[in-house]
């Protein structure tokens, strides 16, 4: 006899509070702001890769105390995505990286 495998799948929804909404704005707003700051910084420069624009987070952490309120990892990941949007643009598969808008 043969038996067969189900699959299940749950669906939840997260409502969060108004302390964990804050945060989680917080953090977008903060990860749209290094990708635009090091964007810009590539149009007046010259791009740079993830590792230099990595050690350079911290001075702009210094720079910036607000920045220091949010998850590291978030921020490293917008430049990731920088990075990947960069070495698209230079392969010929996308258009130049654009700014990260609010809405």
């Amino acid at each position: 006899m043969e038996t067969k495998l189900l699959d299940k799948a749950y669906s939840f929804r997260i409502i969060p509070n108004k302390e964990q909404e804050e945060l989680i704005n917080k953090n977008i707003g903060c990860v749209r702001f290094v990708f635009n700051h090091f964007l810009a910084q590539s149009k007046d420069d010259k791009y740079l890769s993830y590792s230099k624009f990595a050690t350079q987070l911290p001075k702009l952490k210094k720079e910036y105390n607000w920045l220091r309120e949010v998850d590291s990892i978030s921020l490293q990941q917008s430049l990731k995505d920088l990075d990947k949007a960069f070495k698209r643009f230079f392969k010929g598969l996308a258009g130049f990286p654009k700014f990260k808008f609010k809405n």
